[in-house]
Formats: C-alpha cells, sequence, structure tokens
C-alpha cells in the first residue's frame, strides 16, 4: 500500500509541474544564470542592520540578489518571503499595488518554497525593524520541482541525511556550517604543514598490491594493460618511498577506500592525512600533531575547548 506522504508528494510535484508548463506556455523562460548580483544576505545585515529606516529610505539604494525561496507569506495585499543564500537570509517585501498585477500574480501562485529566484529592489526596514528588499522585479531562475522537508522536522531520518546530503544541506544551514568548518580546517592544516616546510604531494590510488594498513581493499580492472588492481587503503608505503628519495617532510591529503561495514559514522569512502617527516622520533610526531590539531581548532572555532559530541549530535 502507498503511504500518504508518498501520496502527498507526487501531488506537489504534479502540481509544480502544471505550474512550469503554464509559465512556459505563457512565453516564459527561465532568465539567464549570467547577471548582476550587487551583494549577499550576509554582506547586508553587517553593513545595514544598524541603519535607521529612514536613511535606507533617503539613500533609496537599489540592489540585486539571488537565492532560494525558503518561506512565503501573504497578507492581503503584501506579501513576505524568506531569501537564502549562501550567506544567510534576507527578507523580500513585495507590495501589489506598486510591482503590478504580472509580478504579484507570479509570486502568489507561480512561484513556489524551494524555488531559485533573482530579485531587484531597495533595501528598506519593516515596522518591526527587519531589513528587506522592498521588490520591484523578480525572475525565477529554476524552478523546485520536489517539494522540501517541512520547515521544523527538516530531514530527521539519518539513512535519508547521507543518502541525499544535498537536501539536508538546503534545508539545514547547521548542516553547511559544519560543511564549511570542515573546508576551513583542511584548509588550516594545509597552510601549517607548508609552514614547516613539508612538501603536500599525491600519490597513486590504483595499487597492483595493496598495502599500508591490514584492511580488504576495492578490486577495479585496467582495460588497456589488462591488469587487476587495488583502490589503495592507504598511502604509506608511497610516502615513505619518497623519504627515500631524498624528501625530508611530506603529506598527503588522501582518500582511502576500505571495502568493510558502511554505517554514519563508517563511510568505506574516507580522507586522511598522513605525513612523514625525517630526523624525527615519536617524541616529535606527538607534539607535531598536537599542535597541528591546536592550530585548526584555533583558525577554524577560534578556542581549544570544543563541545563534547552527545546523543544526535553524532552523526552530524
Amino acid at each position: 500500500m502507498t503511504p500518504p506522504e508518498h501520496d502527498d508528494e507526487e501531488r506537489l510535484v504534479r502540481e509544480r509541474r502544471e505550474k512550469l508548463a503554464a509559465l512556459r506556455a505563457q512565453g516564459y523562460r527561465y532568465a539567464p544564470f549570467a547577471g548582476p548580483r550587487d551583494a549577499r544576505a550576509s554582506e547586508l545585515h553587517a553593513l545595514y542592520d544598524a541603519r535607521e529606516a529612514g536613511d535606507l529610505e533617503r539613500e533609496a539604494i537599489t540592489l540585486t540578489l539571488c537565492g532560494r525561496l525558503m518561506g512565503r507569506r501573504v497578507m492581503g495585499r503584501i506579501g513576505f518571503a524568506d531569501l537564502h543564500d549562501a550567506t544567510g537570509r534576507l527578507q523580500l517585501h513585495v507590495v501589489r499595488d506598486r510591482t503590478g498585477e504580472e509580478l504579484w500574480a507570479r509570486f502568489v501562485g507561480a512561484l513556489d518554497i524551494g524555488d531559485i529566484v533573482r530579485a531587484r529592489g531597495r533595501l528598506m526596514k519593516t515596522r518591526t525593524g527587519e531589513l528587506s528588499l522592498d521588490v520591484l522585479a523578480l525572475e525565477l531562475l529554476a524552478k523546485n520541482l520536489r517539494p522540501l522537508p517541512e520547515k521544523h522536522k527538516g530531514l530527521r531520518d539519518p539513512e535519508q541525511r547521507y543518502r541525499r546530503r544535498y537536501v539536508d544541506l538546503l534545508s539545514d544551514p547547521g548542516v553547511r556550517a559544519l560543511f564549511v568548518r570542515r573546508s576551513r580546517a583542511v584548509t588550516a592544516i594545509r597552510r601549517y604543514l607548508d609552514a614547516l616546510d613539508f612538501v603536500e604531494v599525491e600519490t597513486p590510488m590504483m595499487h597492483t598490491l595493496p598495502g599500508g594498513a591490514a584492511a580488504r581493499p576495492f578490486l577495479t580492472h585496467h582495460n588497456a594493460l589488462d591488469l587487476t588492481l587495488y583502490l589503495r587503503v592507504a598511502p604509506e608505503l608511497y610516502l615513505k618511498r619518497l623519504i627515500v628519495g631524498g624528501f625530508e617532510r611530506v603529506y598527503e591529503l588522501n582518500r582511502n577506500f576500505r571495502n568493510e561495514g558502511v554505517s554514519t559514522r563508517h563511510n568505506p569512502e574516507f580522507t586522511m592525512l598522513e605525513l612523514y617527516q625525517a630526523y624525527a622520533g615519536w617524541q616529535e610526531m606527538m607534539a607535531l600533531t598536537e599542535q597541528l590539531l591546536r592550530h585548526a581548532a584555533l583558525q577554524v572555532l577560534g578556542e581549544t575547548r570544543l563541545p563534547a559530541v552527545g546523543e544526535g549530535a553524532a552523526d552530524r
């Protein structure tokens, strides 16, 4: 028997496809992606949150923003929407008498939550003091045909979160922030090791014999050589050969493949840092590891005291 939520999703997809077909029948085409975008949400909040409404009205600051519609509220002849980009959220303010019937009809009827749009308008403050963009033009850049997860519940099933990571990212800003932190941590690690005269290298990912760790490898086949190869389980042996060849400090941020179990905490394809330094013993390597982790924590979080991973947080 088909679950009720599946029927609801199919109905919403059908309705959205019908809206897109109606737009095309009217001669509407997606706006080109290339075009002006004057600022992003976080930049505008940093520059103008402290400004008075009267100042913004006198300056008449006209801007163009791009992002995804993540909320919409219509109250009579006035509408509000939440426009999200990679940096945050900015409210859109739409007034029917000012925008005209065509734009208003598109705002309330043709657009859906999740659509990607370009909005042009003037910065303003609402009666509650919220920085907003008073919309003068609104273009559809891409239609979102599948409904997003429910706003407050989000994507809760761990299996779905990892299988449909893109949905998790667009529905939960906290997950996006985690991805950004990871990227900045990798950058901090690279810069720290580079400053110590380590050389970053790339070693082969396909081996004739698996080595460097006790793990079950993935097998692949090289057609031109008619040769069975193994995806690496570790880069250790090749990095040590570089030390033999005369390099004194090398490292690799590498992808490894281990054909073993899989869970939300264990991925058979993962990233690992491996480094080697000549003329250094285990004490020096322990000190280097501690200093490296401290540096990365300070660069990304600004402190070395990290919150413990608790129930529910571990799978993030």
